[in-house]
């Protein structure tokens, strides 16, 4: 039986709100090698709003089958949390559609406060997740 070669995964990271964004890849990297994936390439973003391009690079490389973008968007004074989550969302969902190739997201927020977004690094696992399934039902 010839045995699949494991499925590489490249990550997106915002550097905003740094010691949750490095807590959550570092939940991805063990999941990843639970579900016998490997992370292989990190890019990291000043911030969530940055990762479009990011993104982009990582889908154009030949020995990436999926990327995971993860961030932590915490509420301020004003509606920016907002308007950054569904840029991004948005932007990840057509990077995925224009490579053919998953995308998770892994980014938690909008409207959470700083307590809330350190209970939700477990979520990372969540993107990792989508995209390993996602890549092997493709595959079929």
């Amino acid at each position: 039986m010839v045995k699949e070669k494991k499925i590489r995964i490249g990550a997106a990271v915002s550097e905003f709100n740094y010691d949750i964004t490095m807590m959550m890849l570092e939940r991805a990297k063990e999941h990843a090698n639970f579900l016998d994936a490997e992370i292989t390439q990190v890019v990291k973003v000043p911030g969530v709003f940055d990762m479009g391009l990011a993104i982009k690079k990582l889908l154009e490389r030949k020995d990436i089958d999926c990327v995971i973008a993860l961030g932590a968007v915490i509420e301020g004074e004003t509606e920016h949390d907002e308007l950054v989550i569904q840029h991004a969302a948005r932007k990840i969902a057509d990077l995925s559609i224009e490579f053919s190739k998953p995308v998770g997201l892994g980014i938690s927020g909008p409207g959470m406060t700083r307590l809330q977004a350190e209970e939700r690094i477990e979520r990372a696992k969540s993107a990792v997740e989508a995209v390993v399934k996602l890549h092997r039902r493709l595959k079929l």
